[in-house]
C-alpha cells in the first residue's frame, strides 16, 4: 500500500513538472514570436509592397511637373533608391528636403529594407509641400520630416546612419560631412548632389544648371579622407552624384 502511495505521489510530481515545462515552453515560443514580429514591423508583405510601388510611381509622375521640376533628375533619384536597396541600408538622413522628390526615392527604398528617413528642410513652404507629397505617396510612416536649420540640426543628431544624402547649401558640404562622418556606420554611404571633378556644375553631356551649381572643391575634400572611398557615379542624365563609402 505504501509503495502504491509513493508511486502515485511520484506520478503527480511528474505530471506537475511536465505541466510547468509545457507552460515554460509555450511562453518562450510566444516571446520569440513577439521579437520576430517587432523586427519585421517596418517591412512590407508582398501585397502591400505592390500597392505602395504603384502609389509611389504615380506620385512621382503626378508631381514631377507640379513641382516645377524635381530637385534631382530621375536618374539620380533612381540611383539613390538602388544604393539603399542593394546595401540594405535602414538608417538614412537627407540634408535638404526641398519639396520631397529625392526623399520619396529614398523612403521608397527604405520601405523595402525596413528602415526610416530623417530629412531636414529650412524653408517652411517647401517643408510643408514635401510633407503633403510624402503623404500622397503613402510614405509618411517611413519619414521623419523636420523643419529647421541643418547647420544646427545635423550635428545634434545622434545617429548612427548608414546612408546620408546631401543636397543643401553647397558651400557647407564639407561641414556636413565632418558632422556626419563620426556617426556613419562602417560600409555606410555619404552621397552628395551637384558634385563633379571640376566642381563647376558640369554633368555628363554638358553643364547642368537646372539642378543647381556644383559644390566646388567638395570632391577633392572627400577623396582626401582616408576612411572614405569616394567616386562620382557615371550615370546618363545625372546632375553630378558623388558617393563616399566608409571603409
Amino acid at each position: 500500500m505504501q509503495d502504491i502511495c509513493i508511486l502515485a505521489s511520484g506520478s503527480l510530481l511528474d505530471q506537475s513538472a511536465m505541466s510547468r515545462l509545457l507552460i515554460a515552453t509555450i511562453l518562450t515560443c510566444l516571446a520569440f514570436a513577439a521579437v520576430l514580429s517587432t523586427g519585421r514591423s517596418n517591412q512590407q508583405n508582398p501585397s502591400d509592397a505592390t500597392s505602395l510601388d504603384a502609389r509611389v510611381r504615380q506620385a512621382l509622375a503626378t508631381h514631377h511637373d507640379s513641382w516645377g521640376g524635381p530637385s534631382v533628375p530621375p536618374a539620380d533619384g533612381q540611383a539613390l533608391h538602388d544604393i539603399v536597396v542593394q546595401h540594405g541600408y535602414k538608417n538614412a538622413l537627407e540634408i535638404g528636403t526641398s519639396t520631397g522628390y529625392s526623399g520619396m526615392w529614398i523612403a521608397w527604398a527604405l520601405a523595402k529594407t525596413g528602415g526610416k528617413l530623417i530629412t531636414v528642410e529650412i524653408d517652411r513652404d517647401r517643408h510643408q509641400e514635401a510633407v503633403a507629397n510624402f503623404r500622397d505617396a503613402g510614405l509618411s510612416k517611413y519619414i521623419d520630416a523636420r523643419l529647421g536649420d541643418a547647420h544646427s540640426i545635423v550635428p545634434a543628431l545622434p545617429g548612427p546612419f548608414d546612408f546620408v544624402f546631401c543636397d543643401a547649401d553647397k558651400d557647407w558640404y564639407e561641414n556636413y560631412l565632418k558632422a556626419v562622418l563620426p556617426k556613419l556606420s562602417s560600409g555606410g554611404c555619404f552621397a552628395a548632389h551637384n558634385v563633379w571633378d571640376s566642381g563647376y556644375g558640369r554633368g555628363r553631356g554638358g553643364f547642368s544648371r537646372s539642378y543647381g551649381w556644383g559644390a566646388s572643391g567638395f570632391f577633392e575634400f572627400a577623396k582626401s579622407i582616408p576612411s572614405l572611398d569616394t567616386k562620382i557615379l557615371d550615370i546618363p542624365g545625372s546632375a553630378g552624384l558623388s558617393v563616399s563609402y566608409r571603409k
